[in-house]
């Protein structure tokens, strides 16, 4: 008798803590998930369908089956907090909402994509991995892929506004770096380009050698490359860019020079870039604006990223050498087998080959003299020799024809962009 009644004081005292924890209860400092009631679920989910996905748990408080999937759920609050809404209402205390909703038993999780994507209900079985499936799946998505094509483009347009890259050895763009571009402000103030290994030209030309790596682009002309050093999650992302985004700002701000937001039609790549192209479009800037004279690397075709570099290294050791003496250098490359009459003009002896162009004044220029043989290379040390020749005034410049420059390339544009005009 005395075991028995030992039995039952024990069985007694263990009821209550049953009682309370046979009771689905989300706890603020414990638990991600956000609880709404049936007041709250447009403003926390209704009002934002044009823009973002949000899940709902409909649980009843008292269901050993919802008591047992809570720890589930709160699994995928962890992963998708602060990049999609994961929420939760109490079918006990709103039933008429949960009717409305047409839910019939719980648990039930419903997804709420991106309008015009109608609600759904999630079948089967309820993990954590579906569920946070379901919710990247249908995470909006304001992130440019950069290729060798558009990312000129994509760097120098809407200036004000920094340029975070991701750069994967994966094919398709993280859930998380979709989230950073849909964020409230960042959406406005922030864009989000994505580069996968297999671009080459970029990779190199922003120099990276690891995958992930992050970098932030900023600063009127770009000047400012700046590689994140931080962990690779959403919130730490976030903080990093928070900084440099315009809060409240709207989608057309002030350019560099205090006027309309260039727009991508607008945009001027090789304003951006290192050593940019000569064209039709961007010679002024390029070459014939301002002092100096301009070093023009001339190819068969397009520059490759190695002759980019070779030329960035010349730039920066002539620019030091010449700091103190009132001279400058502008650096900038030609293809002629686009540019036919600027080939005519210099009439280069082998290429790759470069000429110093004067632009001031009377138009002349000095080329390359690759010696009698041709054994003097258009490289890193025959430039060196034209630019030291120039420098010391044994340069023999010649004037350009008529002092008018040669008719320039009609470059065609990509599909849906005006041609070169």
């Amino acid at each position: 008798m005395a075991v028995a009644s030992r039995i039952k004081i024990c069985l007694v005292a263990v009821l209550p803590v049953l009682g309370a924890a046979g009771k689905v209860e989300i706890q603020a400092m414990k638990h991600d998930i956000q609880q709404i009631q049936a007041s709250t679920f447009d403003g926390i989910i209704g009002k934002f369908r044009d823009g973002a996905v949000s899940s709902l748990w409909f649980f009843k408080e008292d269901n050993p089956a919802d008591q047992r999937f809570l720890d589930e759920y709160n699994k995928v609050a962890t992963e998708m907090k602060g990049m999609a809404k994961v929420t939760a209402i109490s079918c006990t205390e709103f039933a008429t909402f949960c009717e409305k909703q047409g839910v019939k038993e719980t648990p039930t999780v419903m997804i709420y994509p991106p309008n015009p994507v109608p609600a759904f209900k999630i079948e089967g079985k309820l993990e954590q991995k579906q569920i946070a499936g379901k919710l990247a799946k249908f995470m909006p998505d304001k992130v440019t892929k950069l290729t060798k094509e558009n990312a000129d483009t994509f760097l120098s347009s809407h200036p004000s506004e920094p340029k975070l890259l991701l750069f994967s050895n994966k094919k398709s763009v993280p859930t998380m770096w979709k989230a950073l571009s849909v964020d409230t402000v960042f959406k406005r103030t922030v864009k989000f380009g994505f580069i996968s290994e297999d671009e080459t030209d970029i990779v190199q030309r922003f120099k990276v050698k690891k995958f992930p790596t992050v970098i932030m682009q900023r600063g009127a002309k770009g000047e400012t490359k700046e590689t994140y050093k931080g962990e690779l999650k959403f919130m730490a992302l976030k903080d990093f860019v928070n900084p440099y985004a315009e809060s409240g700002m709207g989608d057309k701000m002030a350019g560099p020079a205090g006027g309309k937001e260039e727009t991508m039609e607008e945009a001027k790549p090789w304003l951006v870039q290192e050593v940019p192209e000569l064209t039709l479009k961007s010679h002024k800037d390029v070459c014939f604006k301002g002092e100096g004279l301009c070093v023009i690397y001339l190819k068969d075709g397009e520059a490759a990223q190695a002759d980019i570099d070779m030329l960035t290294g010349l730039s920066k050791k002539f620019t030091s050498q010449l700091s103190d003496r009132g001279a400058k250098m502008k650096w900038m490359w030609m293809n002629l087998a686009v540019e036919s009459n600027y080939k005519d003009l210099f009439q280069p002896a082998q290429l790759p080959s470069a000429v110093v162009f004067n632009p001031h004044k009377r138009l002349r220029f000095a080329p390359l003299d690759h010696g009698e043989d041709n054994e003097i290379k258009g490289d890193q040390q025959g430039i060196e020799k034209l630019l030291d020749k120039v420098l010391g005034g044994d340069a023999r410049f010649k004037m350009v024809p008529g002092q008018k420059l040669p008719a320039w390339a009609q470059r065609e544009a990509p599909a849906g962009k005006k041609a070169e005009l």
